[in-house]
C-alpha cells in the first residue's frame, strides 16, 4: 500500500519558495518601465516594473526613499538594483529596490533637473558655503579611476607645476551602479586621513549615462559635508553634473583642476625674483637718501662751527642780563623819585649808619644784647663798632 505524500501547509511551501528565491536572487539589476507608481502615506513607494512581455511588483522602503536622485514617474525607463523577496501574506514575489537610475536622455535629464531643484532649495549650491582653496597646498587628494587618462593627465600637470606637492590617490569606480557609493566613501575616507588640503573629484569625458554617478544625491551630500575643499572635475568643459554645482570649485576638465589647485613653480620663482629686485632697489634708494642727508649735515655751518654757535648763544645771554639790570635800575629809580621820604626812613633804620655816629652794639654769641639785665658775670661778649669788633668779658 503506497504511502500518502506528506502535505505541506501553505505557509510551509511559501517559506520554501521564499528561501529559494531570495537566496538565488539576492542581488539583481533589472531594466524596465515604471507603471502604477504610488507613494504611500507611510512613506513607502510602490510601483510595477514591466517590459513588453512581463511585469513584476517593486517596493522602495521609506528609509531608502529620500536617497532617490530623481522623481520617478509612470512611463519612465529605469535600471533598478535590488533583491527578489516574497510577500508571504499574498504569496507574491516583488523586487526590494535599493537604487533606481533612469535610462534614456529624456529620463536622465528629468532626473537631473529634479535633483538640481531639490538641492538648490536646501542651499547646497549657495556661495556662502563654498570653502576657499589653499594658495599653497602641500597634500592633494584625488578621487578617480586608477586606470583612466584623467589621472595620468593630472599627475603630469601637478609634477610639472609644483613637484613638491604630495598626492594621495583614492581609486574609485567612476561609472556603473556601484560608482556613487564608492565615490561617497572615497570622499569620507580622505577627510578622515587628515592633513589633506584639497580634494579633486572627477573623471574624463563620456555620455550622460557614463557620468551619472556624479549626479547621485549621496555624492552631492558627501561633497557638501566635506571639511576639505573639493574641486569637481567631471567630463569635458560642456559637461555639467550635480557635483559641479555643490563643489567648492568647478573645473572644466581634470587637467584644468590640476592647474587650478597648484600655482606654477616657475611663476612663483619669477614673482620672488621680482619682489627681491623691487625691495633691493628700494633699499638702495633709501640708503642713497640717507647718505645725502648725512653729507648735508657734515657740510652745514652748525656742524662745522659749533664753538661760534656757542659763543653767539653766550653773547645773547649777556645781552639779556644787561637788559634785565637796566630794567631793574630803571624801576628802582622810579621808585626813589616817587617815594623820597620813604627811602630816607628806610635808610635811617640802617644799623650801619647808626654805628657811624659813634654808637656800638653788644653781641653775645651773635645775638644783639639790648638790656644789661641779660648779661651775667664772666659772659663773653663782642662789642661791635663801625670799624670793627672788640671781644670782651663781663666782670
Amino acid at each position: 500500500m503506497a504511502l500518502e505524500p506528506v502535505a505541506l501547509t501553505v505557509t510551509e511551501i511559501t517559506r520554501r519558495i521564499k528561501h529559494s528565491l531570495e537566496s538565488s536572487f539576492s542581488s539583481v539589476v533589472v531594466q524596465g518601465e515604471i507603471s502604477n507608481f504610488k507613494r504611500h502615506t507611510s512613506g513607502h513607494i510602490y510601483f510595477t516594473l514591466k517590459d513588453d512581455a512581463a511585469q513584476m511588483s517593486a517596493v522602495v522602503w521609506r528609509s531608502r526613499a529620500p536617497m532617490l536622485s530623481f522623481q520617478p514617474e509612470d512611463g519612465m525607463k529605469v535600471v533598478v538594483t535590488g533583491r527578489v523577496t516574497v510577500y508571504e501574506v499574498r504569496g507574491t514575489y516583488q523586487l526590494d529596490v535599493s537604487s533606481i537610475r533612469p535610462i534614456g536622455i529624456g529620463e536622465l535629464q528629468m532626473a537631473f533637473e529634479y535633483l538640481k531643484r531639490k538641492l538648490a532649495s536646501e542651499g547646497l549650491f549657495d556661495p556662502e558655503h563654498k570653502k576657499r582653496l589653499p594658495e599653497y597646498p602641500e597634500r592633494i587628494g584625488i578621487v578617480t579611476s586608477p586606470t583612466g587618462a584623467a589621472l595620468h593627465d593630472m599627475l603630469n600637470i601637478l609634477r610639472r607645476r609644483f613637484p613638491a606637492v604630495e598626492v594621495i590617490l583614492r581609486p574609485t569606480l567612476v561609472q556603473g551602479s556601484d560608482a556613487a557609493d564608492d565615490i561617497e566613501a572615497a570622499i569620507r575616507e580622505l577627510n578622515e586621513v587628515g592633513g589633506i588640503d584639497v580634494i579633486i573629484v572627477g573623471r574624463g569625458g563620456g555620455s550622460i549615462e557614463d557620468l551619472w554617478a556624479f549626479n547621485a544625491e549621496r555624492v552631492a551630500r558627501a561633497i557638501f559635508n566635506s571639511g576639505v575643499p573639493i574641486v569637481s572635475a567631471v567630463g569635458h568643459e560642456i559637461d555639467f553634473t550635480i557635483a559641479d554645482f555643490v563643489a567648492d570649485l568647478r573645473a572644466p576638465t581634470p587637467s584644468a583642476a590640476a592647474e587650478l589647485v597648484v600655482r606654477d613653480r616657475a611663476a612663483i620663482l619669477a614673482n620672488v625674483r621680482d619682489n627681491w629686485y623691487t625691495i633691493h632697489e628700494a633699499m638702495i634708494a633709501m640708503l642713497s637718501n640717507r647718505k645725502e642727508h648725512v653729507r648735508n649735515l657734515l657740510r652745514s655751518y652748525s656742524f662745522n662751527r659749533p664753538i661760534d654757535l656757542l659763543r653767539q648763544h653766550s653773547q645773547h645771554v649777556d645781552e639779556l642780563d644787561r637788559n634785565l639790570s637796566s630794567v631793574v635800575s630803571h624801576r628802582l629809580a622810579l621808585l626813589k623819585s616817587s617815594s623820597r621820604s620813604l627811602y630816607h626812613r628806610i635808610t635811617a633804620l640802617n644799623p650801619g649808619l647808626v654805628l657811624r655816629r659813634g654808637y656800638a652794639m653788644v653781641l653775645r654769641e651773635g645775638d644783639i644784647i639790648s638790656s644789661a639785665r641779660r648779661l651775667h658775670s664772666n659772659d663773653e661778649i663782642e662789642i661791635k663798632f663801625n670799624d670793627g669788633v672788640v671781644p670782651s668779658k663781663v666782670s
